[in-house]
């Protein structure tokens, strides 16, 4: 008989999806596990993408997307950057993670070495491992909100490193990275000549500091930046991100294997993007002071629980102190005593050990009660109150 292939038997298991998997079984689960907007797309966005269906705009479009959207694309880019972009360096992905596996294949080879921060996405060392890469780690650390000391970063560059991945506003931390973290990375790859892989899915969710792109620092067409409507827009199931991508080699590579993977993007989706970005945004900034606002409610209910957890500066995820490394047999106690679902850091990497994920995403009323109950848990097991939720970055702004 055949055998399957080495590369993906490696492929880890995310603990997310465990979780998930195991909360769906649970007709009473509180779910704090899964990065959803519980947001509907806007209006006018699905008005689009019916209008297209209906004029018969469902057939194949170009592998790298159609004309208008990257046109659309581009300048979204250069508007929210400041930096010049054309349509040329643009290409539509079937959602961020799409376009970060295509980048892994393109760029590098068998054998090389991707650097991710720690604590990680879990589906970027998954698609890694299917590459045949790599793995490395550099250490973002929780005393310093989750922010990644350049010193670290280049500490833990290897002989065979070809590449680093930065994703600020972070998954799982919701750790937005200042300026000078941002360029300093970028100078570190420039001195070792690797590529700067840029996960910007949360670009548009931050509270009340700047994003910074590493884009707005490459001087030599080293940094590729991958975006995804699905978190700015509560497209998650419309499949629809795109990068950009100046070097013009590495660009057209992304944009052959697009063509041997997926074909080409949805072209109703693809449609339904052009409305999304072009029409108002009035959806956006609702969504972000509504997840800033479930931040701020959620930090203050910890505190005055005794529950420590590290304040996010966007994203819409919030790391909260458990106590114990066993995240994994505190999150399927949570599930089986009190019906919380929440992701274990196990899934995240080391840097992550004694947290949880809890997802802001979810209804106000869910989020509250399951962070009550977590803290009832933890009363529970423990027997004693903890120090208080603090925010460890200077840089921080207060909260509103």
């Amino acid at each position: 008989m055949p055998t399957t292939s080495p590369a993906a038997a490696r492929v880890p298991r995310s603990g997310i999806r465990t979780l998930m998997e195991l909360a769906l079984r649970d007709p009473e689960a509180l779910h704090l596990e899964i990065g959803e907007p519980d947001l509907r797309t806007p209006g006018h966005v699905v008005d689009a993408a019916a209008a297209a269906a209906r004029a018969g705009t469902t057939g194949y479009t170009s592998s790298i997307g159609t004309d208008a959207l990257r046109a659309v694309l581009a300048a979204e880019v250069a508007r929210s950057l400041g930096r010049p972009t054309t349509p040329e360096e643009v290409v539509v992905t079937h959602g961020a993670m799409n376009g970060l596996a295509l980048a892994f294949s393109a760029l590098l080879a068998p054998g090389e070495e991707l650097l991710l921060p720690d604590p990680e996405f879990p589906n970027w060392r998954m698609a890694a491992v299917a590459a045949g890469l790599r793995v490395g780690t550099y250490p973002a650390r929780a005393e310093a909100g989750f922010v990644p000391r350049p010193a670290d970063v280049e500490a833990a560059i290897t002989p065979a490193t070809r590449a680093i991945l930065v994703n600020s506003p972070n998954n799982p931390t919701g750790a937005v990275y200042p300026a000078e973290v941002v360029a300093e990375l970028v100078a570190i790859a420039r001195r070792h000549d690797l590529w700067v892989l840029s996960d910007e899915c949360y670009d548009a969710i931050t509270f009340g500091v700047p994003h910074v792109s590493p884009l707005v620092h490459d001087t030599d067409g080293r940094v590729v930046l991958f975006r995804t409507l699905s978190k700015t827009y509560a497209m998650t199931g419309w499949r629809l991100g795109y990068a950009v991508v100046p070097h013009a080699g590495a660009h057209d590579l992304i944009g052959h294997l697009a063509e041997a993977t997926v074909a080409c993007p949805s072209s109703v989706s693809q449609a339904a993007a052009v409305a999304a970005v072009t029409g108002p945004q009035g959806s956006v900034a609702e969504a972000v002071a509504t997840y800033r606002s479930r931040r701020d409610a959620a930090v203050a209910l910890l505190a005055a629980r005794g529950v420590p957890c590290v304040r996010p500066d966007g994203a819409f995820y919030l790391m909260v102190d458990v106590g114990t490394r066993d995240t994994d047999g505190f999150a399927r106690r949570l599930l089986a005593d009190r019906h919380v679902a929440v992701a274990p850091g196990s899934t995240f990497g080391g840097a992550a050990d004694g947290f949880v994920r809890v997802s802001l995403a979810a209804a106000p009323e869910v989020l509250l009660t399951g962070l009550d109950r977590l803290a009832d848990q933890l009363d529970e097991e423990r027997g004693a109150l903890v120090p208080a939720c603090a925010a460890p970055v200077p840089q921080a702004a207060p909260a509103a």
